[in-house]
């Protein structure tokens, strides 16, 4: 995820970078995890978000620490970091509150809240999206979020807005969102990804029914576009054109689509399209599991898209953290059974540390990759409340 172009060049690690345990619980096999179990998966996960967050209450680094991303503009890696910690603070916010937890949210929600907005890079570079997309959705949990009090949730409405306002700005004309400019470099981006674009819809369709100022035409547009991106085979395409690439091993095949059929079908779901039925649903995780093999193939190799059906490593612990939202859409009856599928897939990459990543050589990706994997592991939990 933080989708990146890069160098064909592996990084040098620096002080701040991901760097392996000296022994790592990462396997082919996937280990079987009972529902007590996956708590001590999580408390791993939170202990490692604790103890790596900065004095300041951020994480990560807001300046290049990888190789792979010489080219960017100066301003990307501080939209990353932004990103990242957007998604920091919702993964502390989504569980079991301790007074240590409580602390790390408190820290990380007032770097978040006061650290100034990112601007967007001078060229070809639309990587404040990022930041806009989860800081919006962090800003709007943490205002419904009662550990906070009156006027850190009036801040957390005002910034939530800013990036709002971001959104609204760098919409482009077919409705979603994206993170590269092109084919001319424009003031409103000209591309966009369906799983950019819907990743944000379930906050703005919640924020706007809980009467924040949110234009409804930007809601709609982007719901609009992610419809329009569903395949009939099951899929949905990278990006939104006339043509779809389903041809040979293409990245709109199912079998490139795994990280992007989960999120898309629930920010249909939460913005009440009906034809995303409990079936549809059920059809999508079905092929997420069969074909997971392609996701285990790519997780970890430094080049994007370079494995089977143009996967990308970060295509990994997104696609996980969404398929265990997309799950609790389905009857409670039946969600058991399928995050007991899933979490053995989290289980199996996370490190003895408590933190997991899936593209390699980022500081930003360690923190980004263990909030989706304590999101998406807390979300199997009974009586867990989804914050996204």
């Amino acid at each position: 995820m933080l989708n990146v172009l890069a160098a064909l060049a592996l990084a040098a690690v620096p002080q701040d970078a991901p760097t392996r345990p000296t022994a790592s619980t990462q396997g082919s096999a996937a280990p079987k995890v009972d529902a007590d179990g996956v708590r001590t998966y999580v408390t791993r996960g939170v202990r490692w978000l604790r103890e790596s967050q900065h004095e300041n209450g951020s994480w990560g680094s807001g300046a290049i620490d990888s190789v792979q991303f010489i080219g960017f503009s100066p301003e990307t890696y501080y939209c990353f970091q932004v990103g990242a910690n957007g998604l920091g603070l919702l993964a502390l916010l989504s569980v079991e509150r301790t007074a240590e937890v409580d602390a790390a949210a408190q820290k990380s929600f007032e770097w978040l809240s006061t650290t100034r907005v990112p601007k967007r890079g001078s060229d070809w570079d639309v990587d404040y999206a990022w930041a806009a997309l989860y800081g919006f959705q962090a800003m709007f949990a943490a205002h419904n979020d009662e550990r906070f009090d009156e006027s850190q949730r009036a801040r957390a409405k005002e910034r939530g807005l800013e990036y709002f306002e971001i959104l609204a700005r760098i919409q482009e004309p077919k409705g979603g969102w994206g993170y590269y400019e092109g084919p001319v470099v424009s003031e409103r981006p000209t591309w966009s990804t369906s799983f950019a674009t819907a990743n944000a819809v379930p906050a703005l369709v919640a924020a706007a029914r809980a009467g924040w100022p949110i234009d409804g035409e930007v809601v709609a547009r982007a719901v609009k576009y992610v419809k329009q991106c569903r395949l009939p085979n099951g899929a949905y395409s990278y990006d939104l054109r006339p043509i779809p690439r389903i041809r040979g091993e293409s990245i709109d095949n199912p079998k490139g689509s795994l990280g992007r059929i989960q999120v898309c079908n629930w920010a249909l779901r939460r913005a009440g399209e009906n034809t995303i039925t409990d079936e549809t649903i059920r059809e999508g995780l079905e092929v997420f599991f069969d074909e997971h093999r392609f996701l285990d193939v790519a997780r970890m190799r430094p080049v994007p898209h370079e494995a089977y059906y143009a996967n990308a490593a970060y295509f990994y612990l997104f696609a996980h953290c969404y398929a265990a939202q997309v799950i609790n859409e389905l009857p409670e009856a039946e969600r058991a059974g399928w995050h007991k599928r899933l979490r053995a897939h989290l289980a199996k990459v996370q490190w003895d540390d408590g933190s997991s990543i899936d593209f390699p050589n980022m500081s930003c990706m360690q923190v980004a990759g263990t909030a989706f994997s304590v999101l998406a592991l807390q979300a199997g939990l009974p009586g867990s409340d989804v914050v996204l």
